[in-house]
């Protein structure tokens, strides 16, 4: 097969997945999730074999008393949302992306605006059934060593078919948000920190605006929401509480729950009240809507980096240096996190994430990212793989001390690499 062509094989049963994983070729396979929209190299495997899991689709058991789900890993997040809610449960994360599915979400051991709350992803898993380079099915349970390498490890220890998860309980489709302005990236890391252990609204982050310069540089837009009771609902007159809880995938979100991620930050926080409590949003409409729109001509590079506690003056220093050349990103989001992922690979520690999208076409561009990278490691922080197609291979094991550990892995249990991807060789992963 020519290096630039990818063969893309869509399993129907498990059993269809162990043949393609058998019959791959020298360039080996990787799965995917979603339908190719990944903003890394992670899913994409030149001259070899992709095996898009959408087609392994399956609620298998819901255990609505204690709040468990065994699916398999090809459902999208959302759409089992919508299917847990009736029975007083939702997914344990909320995506930015609306065809982000359960083996998706572990593979990236993904994490969002609940991080400081729940952990990533990663931490909901109970089980999983992994499909190694022998065309076996492994049972796979935390606290294993292949646990801990499948839990962000993008797909590079075999195929997940299936995952037990533990639930969120969430007894309607709103949340009640409380957004507020604050005037620099001091202010906003102080509010963030002051609220957290301390405060029932689950989920917090802070939309940066990295035009302001100045005594303004990281200015940023806070929102905090928490899950909203039947009870408040019926004191407003909303109906259809329990559904649907997100817009059909042939249907747009509301063009107002669009508009905020598609103007510029600065023009976002102006427009932004200074405080605005108990607003009432559909949860649809609290997530970013990442992949309702194409990137425009030239596509955008999605950077996403993450910082530990005690290492506050690095991400001013990062923030000082996006602001300084006035880069024109629609999505510049921070979010406090919690205990660190799972995986060997995780991207998330106790610190703080910022991730942000970028013009490829930007002058300057790969070197200036470049620079940011080896800000990121000199404090000790990580660049999230999961986005990444551009990080250099001698800046991986700075920021992921375990990768020698998943080389090691991955070598004994796949030493002729079926799977493979554009990520792992550039990483020599």
């Amino acid at each position: 097969m020519p290096a630039d062509t990818v063969s893309v094989i869509r399993p129907r049963t498990y059993e269809e997945a162990a043949v393609a994983v058998r019959a791959c070729g020298a360039r080996g396979a990787v799965a995917r999730g979603g339908p190719g929209r990944a903003h890394g190299d992670a899913a994409r495997n030149a001259g070899g074999a992709v095996l898009d899991m959408t087609g392994l689709d399956r609620v298998h058991v819901v255990d609505a008393a204690e709040g468990i789900v065994l699916c398999d890993a090809g459902v999208p997040l959302l759409r089992l949302a919508e299917v847990l809610l009736p029975l007083g449960w939702s997914v344990p994360l909320l995506p930015a992306a609306r065809h982000v599915t359960v083996g998706g979400a572990i593979g990236a051991d993904l994490h969002g605006a609940e991080h400081r709350v729940a952990g990533s992803f990663g931490r909901q898993v109970l089980a999983l059934e992994l499909l190694t380079a022998d065309g076996q099915v492994q049972a796979v349970t935390p606290g294993t060593e292949l646990f801990e390498a499948t839990a962000g490890g993008l797909g590079l220890t075999g195929v997940i078919l299936t995952a037990t998860v533990r639930l969120l309980p969430a007894e309607t489709a709103y949340l009640t948000v409380d957004t507020e302005r604050a005037g620099s990236l001091d202010e906003v890391l102080a509010r963030l920190t002051a609220t957290a252990g301390h405060d029932d609204r689950r989920y917090a982050a802070a939309r940066i605006d990295l035009t302001a310069r100045g005594a303004a540089t990281g200015r940023g837009i806070l929102t905090r929401a928490r899950h909203t009771p039947p009870g408040a609902l019926r004191a407003t007159g909303t109906r259809a509480w329990r559904g649907p809880l997100f817009p059909r995938p042939r249907r747009l979100p509301p063009l107002g729950s669009l508009l905020p991620s598609l103007l510029p930050s600065g023009i976002h926080y102006r427009a932004t009240p200074r405080a605005r409590t108990r607003e009432l949003r559909p949860s649809a409409a609290y997530v970013t809507p990442q992949d309702v729109f194409p990137y425009g001509r030239g596509g955008r590079v999605r950077y996403q980096f993450a910082v530990g506690h005690g290492q506050e003056e690095a991400l001013h220093r990062i923030v000082r240096r996006l602001a300084g050349r006035r880069l024109p990103s629609s999505h510049a989001v921070l979010h406090p996190l919690g205990e660190a992922g799972p995986g060997w690979l995780s991207l998330t520690a106790p610190g703080w994430s910022l991730s942000l999208d970028l013009p490829r076409a930007l002058p300057g561009l790969p070197g200036f990212l470049d620079g940011l990278d080896e800000e990121v490691a000199a404090a000790g922080g990580r660049v999230g793989l999961a986005r990444d197609a551009r990080l250099r291979p001698d800046l991986l094991t700075a920021m992921y001390p375990r990768a020698a550990d998943f080389r090691a892995l991955r070598a004994r249990l796949d030493p002729r690499g079926v799977f493979a991807s554009d990520l792992a060789r550039r990483l020599a992963l």
